[in-house]
């Protein structure tokens, strides 16, 4: 049996245990100390069998990572995956999906992660059954109107947006101190610089700015403020479904966000001024370089690694396993159960 030490992970995330049935679990909630792990810790880990050190993304003092470094053993990254819940993740409301990776997480581009290894080198055509999932994954991720946080209520976009007379683009915003931007951008940017270049290389266009949920939820804060670019970009203020965001929508522009391959499924064109999971396949148009990935894409393969072959699935009540096609329909029911 493998003995998975469980470090930095608040209290509320106690649901982890449930994700390693086959392990022996120790858990050390919240930060530890370099005194507590030197005199408790590290001696528990190099005499345990088969131990793993697991950590929640990069929220872990550098110690743990340097002392696994030196006597090898394995360390663990846990974030959450992307179908995740109907509530936001900063309400503590627990994931249906997680990514397990080693030695980085796929928004970390400084190293391969596992999606980024399987993208590389994995033989899609080889595997016709996979691209029939992705394909049907990703007709029932649009028609099911699903995202990786589905909080919005559906709304009438044209009454927002207005008639269209032009070219319209979408700035999707994002919590501006995620670590996505802290490791995904070489250059350090906020979202009104975001809004600014898509505004300054699209000066014809009608600019839509969707500030991230949990900035207008208040859940959690905004470095920038919106209303420095009310001049060139229209603002929205609620917080409006991405399914209903995307509507009439020609162009996204992000930094690293999800919400621009949920664009790229849907046949609307990217930019990306970071280096997200699906940046670099030849899809988007990167402002960012990452000379490990060569192979080139189809939206689909990069749909099916991403959703179907790096992220894990578990049903928290029945604490089983479920394959992706379960967890889109179970999160299809908890939407309908909430909006009732």
């Amino acid at each position: 049996m493998r003995t998975a030490f469980v470090f930095g992970l608040a209290p509320w995330k106690s649901f982890i245990g449930t994700w390693l049935p086959h392990a022996k679990i120790y858990c050390r909630h919240k930060t530890v100390s370099w005194v507590e792990f030197q005199c408790l810790w590290a001696y528990r880990i190099r005499n345990a069998p088969s131990p793993e050190v697991y950590v929640w993304g990069y929220k872990h003092p550098p110690f743990i990572e340097e002392f696994c470094h030196r006597h090898r053993v394995p360390m663990v990254r846990i974030e959450d995956g992307f179908i995740r819940s109907v509530a936001l993740g900063a309400t503590k409301a627990p994931p249906l999906s997680l990514c397990f990776d080693s030695p980085v997480l796929y928004y970390d581009p400084s190293a391969p992660s596992q999606l980024e290894r399987i993208l590389e080198t994995y033989d899609f055509s080889a595997d016709p059954d996979l691209l029939s999932r992705a394909r049907a994954g990703i007709e029932r991720l649009i028609g099911s109107r699903l995202s990786k946080y589905n909080t919005s209520q559906d709304v009438d976009i044209e009454r927002i947006y207005g008639a269209k007379d032009r070219k319209r683009i979408l700035v999707v915003g994002q919590v501006e101190d995620d670590m996505s931007i802290i490791k995904g951008c070489e250059r350090r940017m906020d979202n009104n610089d975001l809004v600014r270049i898509a505004a300054r290389e699209n000066p014809e266009a009608h600019i839509i700015y969707k500030p991230h949920p949990e900035v207008l939820h208040g859940t959690r804060p905004a470095r920038s403020k919106p209303e420095a670019v009310k001049k060139i970009a229209q603002v929205l203020t609620q917080d409006i479904s991405l399914a209903d965001a995307f509507e009439t929508i020609d162009h996204v522009y992000t930094m690293t966000s999800l919400s621009g391959f949920e664009a790229l499924i849907r046949g609307i064109k990217v930019t990306c001024l970071g280096m997200p999971f699906y940046a670099g396949w030849g899809l988007t148009d990167d402002r960012q370089q990452c000379n490990r990935r060569s192979a080139r894409r189809t939206v689909e393969e990069v749909f099916a690694a991403a959703y179907i072959l790096y992220p894990r699935y578990f049903h928290l009540e029945q604490k089983k396993s479920i394959t992706f096609e379960e967890a889109l329909e179970l999160l299809h029911s908890m939407k309908r159960a909430a909006a009732a």
